[in-house]
């Protein structure tokens, strides 16, 4: 009962709001025109994600609906509208989504009352990347001649897409033809990337973009065996020398065009440089062959450079002193300087050169009188005393007399 009160309470003037309410609506919509937009308006997406990427075609809406004053000669075109998708909540797992278009006017005055389509599937993914092989694949050959193995200058490339694609691919392939002409091949290719049954696969980044592939081509092929003839550049640390380059293996097999071989003597590798080095170094390394001859096999040999000292000898002048020697007990030497050859590094050298060198003569336990004493040297390790000039000192030792009372 108090609600029936309540609708029945100023009940003429509530008829009377609902009435003026209805007429000032109908004279709004009588102040405008409602028209149809034919063309289209291309769907943009919203809140994309950097790492999110759309596999789909967004589209474009049209058949748009609008009301818009009669009386100010509004111009209506494409670009009166915008048509937009948000993706700010939509999972990017690679399976196909139904997402709402949603169409505004730019100008405040145009109302958009219906448009076409008024959603659009979507397949969204997310961007990955990762490392596949790469591999030379040689088109048909033409007839009479004979290739060897194709060289790319790259193991690997980095795949980048929608990570239900990049999933798929096996490699990327860099496509090659090979000329009637014989013409060894050197030259950059294309990258594609293919899944295990060699059909390339889309939208995917390869990177790099290309390769640089060689291909040997043989009209007349011969195969050969040579010596591996290392290639050391550079020169060691200060002090230090190439003692011996070794190889493994020691003798390669190569093949190539007659005329290509008549003059290969030695497979020389790349250069191995030893620039600054103070120990020992093996590295794997590519052999350095002419153009046309290809080495069957793997193409790359172990280098092992040993590095040595360089040993030299050096005379210093070296002082003395005595060893044991008594305070009651004076001592007098026939030289007080002796000429030292001393061998070992240059480094370690290097380090006496300017140095005050000192000899031990050892006096202990001698008596007075004239006594031959052999100078020795403490000296750092990997040098060596070779030589003393003179090679005993004659040490004169006497008691003093006691002074007068």
């Amino acid at each position: 009962m108090r609600f029936i009160r309540f609708v029945v309470h100023n009940w003429p003037l509530k008829i009377g709001a609902v009435a003026l309410s209805t007429l000032l609506y109908g004279g709004l919509v009588l102040s405008q025109t409602t028209q149809d937009f034919k063309g289209s308006v291309p769907i943009e997406a919203v809140n994309q994600a950097p790492d999110v990427i759309i596999l789909s075609n967004l589209g474009a809406v049209s058949e748009i609906r609008y009301v818009a004053p009669a009386d100010l000669g509004l111009r209506v075109d494409s670009g009166t509208f915008k048509a937009t998708v948000d993706l700010a909540h939509v999972d990017p797992n690679g399976d196909r989504v139904t997402i709402k278009v949603v169409v505004t006017a730019i100008d405040p005055r145009i109302q958009v009352l219906s448009y076409e389509p008024l959603s659009i599937g979507l397949t969204l993914d997310r961007v990955t990347s990762r490392t596949v092989p790469i591999r030379a694949v040689l088109g048909p050959i033409p007839s009479g001649l004979r290739v060897g193995e194709p060289v790319v200058d790259l193991p690997s490339a980095t795949v980048k897409g929608p990570a239900s694609i990049v999933a798929k691919v096996a490699e990327v392939q860099a496509r090659v033809s090979v000329d009637a002409s014989g013409i060894d091949v050197n030259r950059q290719v294309d990258l594609l990337a293919v899944d295990v049954a060699g059909e390339p696969l889309a939208p995917i980044d390869v990177d790099p973009v290309s390769v640089l592939v060689r291909v040997a081509v043989f009209t007349d092929l011969r195969t050969r065996t040579v010596p591996i003839g290392p290639v050391v550049v550079g020169t060691p640390a200060a002090g230090f020398e190439v003692a011996s380059v070794s190889v493994d293996p020691v003798v390669v097999q190569v093949q190539g065009d007659a005329n290509d071989l008549a003059g290969l003597d030695l497979a020389d590798t790349a250069p191995i440089s030893v620039t600054g080095l103070s120990s020992d170094l093996t590295a794997t390394v590519p052999l350095a062959l002419p153009s046309g001859v290809q080495a069957l096999g793997a193409g790359t040999v172990k280098v092992t450079v040993r590095l040595r000292e360089v040993t030299s000898t050096r005379t210093f002048d070296a002082g003395l002193i005595l060893v044991g020697a008594r305070s009651d007990r004076q001592y007098t030497l026939s030289v007080n300087q002796v000429l030292v050859t001393i061998g070992g590094s240059v480094v370690d050298l290097d380090r006496l050169t300017g140095a005050n060198l000192v000899l031990d003569l050892n006096v202990s336990g001698l008596d007075d009188g004239a006594h031959t004493v052999v100078p020795t040297a403490n000296l750092t390790t990997g040098l060596t005393l070779l030589g003393l000039s003179p090679g005993s000192i004659v040490v004169t030792i006497t008691t003093p007399a006691p002074s007068p009372s």
